[in-house]
Order: C-alpha cells, then sequence, then structure tokens
C-alpha cells in the first residue's frame, strides 16, 4: 500500500508523504546542545506534534528524551500542587517506561514507580524538583523533557508555579542537576499563557519562562519543500504533472501553511484515485478545484478561526478593516490584537504592513464575515419591518 497525505494528527515518515525536516531538526538540535529551554509555539495544525515525534527519533543516540502530552488533561490535575505533581510523575514514568529508558539510572526509575504506589502522598513541587535531579544526575547521556499541547495547562496557575520550578532549577543548574533542555509546544507563547490567567495589563508580561531563548525557526513549507514531497507522490504515482510549477501554484494559494498544502494535495490525490485517472487532476484547474472544495468543506482550522475571531473581536475588527475598507495597519507586534493575529497564523508581517497570511484565508474570512453582515441586515431588517406593521397596527 502507497504512502498517503495527512491533515490529521502527526505525519510518520514511513506512512504519509511528508516534507523533509532534517535541516529544521539540526537548527533545533543547535539549540538544546546549547542547553537553551524554548518554546515551540505556531499555530494550530503547524506541524509541531509531527516534529517533536522526529526531533525524539532524531536525537535519540545524542540524549534522553522524556516526552508527554498535556493533551487532555483533567481539570482536577490542576486543582493542587499534590494532583499536578503527582500527574506529572506518571507522565514522567510512562515516558521512561514506554519510551526512552535506557540510560535511565534503575534507582531512579523504581523511585518514581515507588511514588506512584504511594499515591502521591505529601509529593509537591519541593520532592519533584529532588527527582528531576536524581533523574538528570544519574542519568547516562543528558535528559530532554518535551511537552506537547501545553495550552491545555495554560488557564491555571499550578502549571505556571511548575514552569518557576523548572526556571528556577535552569538557574542553578550548575549546583543541582536538571534537565538540559525543556521544550514546550502549543499555540500560545508562555506570555500568553500568564495572559489567559491574568488579563490586567500589569501582569501579561511577567512570565515564569523569562529564561526561555527565542525560537525563530520557520515551520512553513517553502515551494522547494513541497516540491520534496510532490518528487516522492511523484514516484509512486507517476501523474506526469509539472512538480515545480504544481509546488509554486499551491504555495501561492497557501504561502506553506502546513495544514492548506497538505489539505490541498489529500483532496487532488483523492479525486483523482476515485476518478481513475492518472493524469489530469495535477493542474492549475485541479488545484482551483480542490481551494473550492477546501472552502466549501468544514474543517477544524476553519472552527477554529471563527472561535477565536470570536473571543478576541478586536482581532476580528482588524481582519475586516483589512478586507472590507483596505485599511493599512502598521505592524506592532506589541500590539495584543495583532500580537495574537500573527501567533494564531492569520495575519503577517508585510514590508511593515499588517496582511491577511494567505489567500485561502483571505477567501475564507471574506466570505465568512460578508455572510455574518448579510444576515445580520437582513434579520435587523425584518426587525424593522415588524415594528413597523405594529406602528401601523396600533394606529388603527
Amino acid at each position: 500500500m502507497r504512502k498517503r497525505f495527512n491533515v490529521n494528527g502527526a505525519c510518520i515518515p514511513d506512512i504519509h508523504y511528508m516534507v523533509k525536516i532534517d535541516e529544521r531538526l539540526k537548527d533545533i538540535e543547535v539549540l538544546i546542545d546549547a542547553g537553551e529551554y524554548f518554546t515551540i509555539n505556531r499555530a494550530r495544525q503547524y506541524g509541531k506534534t509531527t516534529t517533536l515525534m522526529c526531533l525524539e527519533k532524531y536525537l535519540s543516540e545524542k540524549y534522553i528524551v522524556l516526552s508527554m502530552s498535556f493533551e487532555g488533561v483533567d481539570r482536577d490535575v490542576f486543582a493542587g500542587e499534590t494532583e499536578f505533581c503527582g500527574h506529572f510523575l506518571k507522565l514522567l514514568y510512562t515516558s521512561m517506561d514506554y519510551g526512552t529508558k535506557e540510560g535511565i539510572a534503575p534507582q531512579a526509575a523504581e523511585e518514581c514507580k515507588d511514588r506512584l504506589k504511594e499515591h502521591n502522598s505529601g509529593f509537591g513541587f519541593w520532592e519533584l524538583s529532588v527527582l528531576i535531579s536524581d533523574i538528570c544526575g544519574s542519568a547516562e547521556r543528558p535528559v530532554i523533557l518535551m511537552i506537547d499541547e501545553v495550552d491545555q495547562a495554560g488557564n491555571y496557575e499550578r502549571f505556571l508555579t511548575f514552569l518557576g520550578m523548572l526556571r528556577n532549577k535552569y538557574l542553578a543548574r550548575v549546583k543541582m542537576p536538571t534537565f538540559q533542555s525543556v521544550i514546550l509546544s502549543g499555540v500560545y507563547d508562555i506570555k500568553n499563557l500568564k495572559l489567559k490567567i491574568r488579563k490586567d495589563e500589569t501582569h501579561q508580561y511577567n512570565s515564569p519562562w523569562n529564561i526561555a531563548a527565542d525560537f525563530t525557526l520557520d515551520m512553513s513549507f517553502s515551494v522547494s519543500d513541497i516540491c520534496g514531497m510532490l518528487k516522492d507522490y511523484e514516484k509512486d504515482v507517476h501523474t506526469g504533472m509539472n512538480v515545480k510549477e504544481i509546488a509554486s501554484l499551491i504555495y501561492d494559494y497557501t504561502s506553506g501553511y502546513p495544514y492548506l498544502v497538505s489539505r490541498i494535495c489529500k483532496l487532488i490525490d483523492e479525486q483523482q484515485e476515485k476518478d481513475g485517472i492518472r493524469a489530469g487532476r495535477w493542474t492549475r484547474n485541479g488545484i482551483v478545484n480542490a481551494v473550492d472544495t477546501l472552502l466549501k468543506q468544514p474543517n477544524t482550522l476553519f472552527d477554529d478561526i471563527i472561535k477565536q475571531l470570536a473571543e478576541y473581536p478586536e482581532l476580528s475588527r482588524i481582519i475586516q478593516d483589512i478586507l472590507f475598507e483596505g485599511t493599512e495597519y502598521p505592524f506592532n507586534s506589541y500590539s495584543m490584537p495583532m500580537n495574537l493575529g500573527l501567533m494564531f497564523g492569520y495575519i503577517k508581517n508585510m514590508n511593515g504592513t499588517a496582511a491577511i497570511a494567505n489567500r485561502i484565508f483571505e477567501m475564507h474570512l471574506y466570505q465568512y464575515f460578508l455572510t455574518e453582515k448579510l444576515i445580520k441586515d437582513r434579520v435587523s431588517g425584518l426587525h424593522k419591518n415588524d415594528i413597523r406593521r405594529k406602528i401601523t397596527c396600533q394606529s388603527f
């Protein structure tokens, strides 16, 4: 069975067509070698989980990688110090038991196991800190901690206390063994995790993660990246497509947004397979039709866009002004609505001016806001007519 294009969950090289990210992994390795702590904060469905999964495999001989995810964590976990530390201990032990246990000292693994048997009684941040030092200090290789989906913890003060503990250990790393590197992954950066808890301006940038290095790696797909993926596909399917031309057209619509690139490819591939036609779908018209289909079908990315715009009306207003009024907003990352738009992947900095991030978002958002306006105007008109009828009736 040949590989497929994937838009659901992490991509697996053996079963999915995907962009080669070897150079990106080498760039991340430089940060890890330097002992940096950092956050991979990128928009929804931007390849974060895939990157972490590939990074774990890439680093496995050089480092001990303990990976976990906060996805689906119940809010009761954040009810108290003991609850949070106990749950983190479970995730830590699971990572050692089912992941890279080789290189972890047996006594450290046993200590985790014994703590779990005690039902986490009296196990708090101090005990967790000591245990982390025991694990890292006795390990055969430097230990890296990777946590995916940290947004799930972002509404809770307990998580910020945990980050503060990691920061204190980082600052005292010369005296006290700790992780070589800590990598957090999510949509929100840690400053905005703080903002989700305390919205007053005095505290919104007071982050416990101020020791983190900037993560500036471009994770969008270039035309060259898309070409590489399509060449792998072409070896299997032999459509006869002009790979460079098709890759350029896909980029023109998506600006390299990973989900959108893969979604277009998946739609064309599935339609071609359904039609039983070897060639003819991987053309300019085929891409136009795939984009049209993408815009008409509901998907989790578009669902999230609408949800976020409802939650952040100032960001929604900026986007509407750009789309309908042609307003040129100077791009300023210290503007909270603009910073959110950049973080969510909806807007970009184009020569110092805020612009919609890609053509597909532009078309989707234009259609959405236009429809909402027409419905609102229609409802308002009906309401006014009802008032007129009541007044007319009362006058008789």
